[in-house]
């Protein structure tokens, strides 16, 4: 057999391996809720918070007293503004949530003073890219946690969808300079499987119907997450973020899509209310 092949076929088996792993804990510690979301969101911005400062090739020193202010939107705000440890709210309103735009705010103002003290625009932005979605994340766990295990659905079939019908099908560059094996027909098809998953998921998880019909939008948005990172890749020389999970690179190779579905998500609901 082919050398080419067979390391072909290991990669696959790795990456399939350790996506099984990767969303096993994720919707495990969705569906347990409180404390066990919120530790592997700090957990995991932490270590994004770090890639982000190699990327740009920061002292870890910088990019560790980041990983730790960031313990201010994934842990602090949520507990000081919504309690989120206790119990989720009785029913959803615009007083409920309320303190969101303080939360966001909140996280913006950290990212700012964050990056005048190390003196590094880049590091400012990349808390307050990491940041207000891991915030994000956490409001939506405690108001509505079905929310966030159907977001995380959307976004993995965005990505299992845009995978093999860009293997399958091929064709035109979506944007050849900066993911040279992105195609038109992956995004086509990881836009529709993110509607079909969308509506299934909602569906079955009993999620607002506002949401039923939200897949498609995400899915291009999580696209253009991964480029966006991509991108930053590109411009520093680098082909992962990181290389902590076998056959993926970093963590935020795996969830640089999430991040604005994330936002987007929660904006979402509060349109709703």
């Amino acid at each position: 057999m082919n050398t080419d092949v067979k390391t072909a076929g290991s990669d696959l088996t790795t990456r399939f391996a350790a996506a099984v792993i990767m969303i096993a804990v994720a919707a495990g510690a969705v569906y347990a809720d409180g404390w066990a979301f919120r530790a592997l969101l700090a957990v995991g911005a932490a270590v994004m918070m770090v890639e982000w400062g190699d990327l740009h090739r920061v002292k870890r020193l910088w990019s560790w007293i980041g990983a730790a202010v960031l313990l201010i939107p994934t842990v602090i705000l949520p507990e000081l503004l919504f309690h989120a440890a206790d119990s989720q709210p009785a029913a959803l309103d615009s007083d409920t949530l309320a303190p969101v735009a303080m939360g966001v705010a909140g996280t913006a103002i950290a990212g700012l003073l964050y990056g005048v003290v190390c003196r590094r625009v880049a590091m400012g932005w990349g808390y307050i890219y990491i940041g207000v979605p891991a915030f994000a994340l956490a409001v939506l766990d405690w108001a509505w946690w079905e929310l966030v295990l159907w977001l995380m659905l959307v976004t993995w079939a965005t990505d299992i969808f845009a995978y093999f019908a860009g293997r399958g099908i091929g064709g035109p560059k979506l944007a050849r300079r900066i993911s040279p094996n992105k195609t038109w027909a992956g995004l086509v098809g990881g836009m529709l499987g993110a509607a079909l998953v969308g509506i299934v998921a909602a569906q079955l998880l009993d999620i607002d119907p506002a949401f039923r019909w939200a897949g498609a939008p995400l899915a291009l948005l999580a696209q253009l997450g991964d480029l966006y990172e991509s991108a930053v890749k590109r411009r520093w020389g680098a082909k992962d973020s990181g290389s902590l999970l076998p056959g993926h690179g970093g963590v935020l190779d795996r969830v640089d899509g999430l991040l604005p579905v994330a936002v987007a998500t929660l904006l979402l609901l509060l349109s709703t209310l």
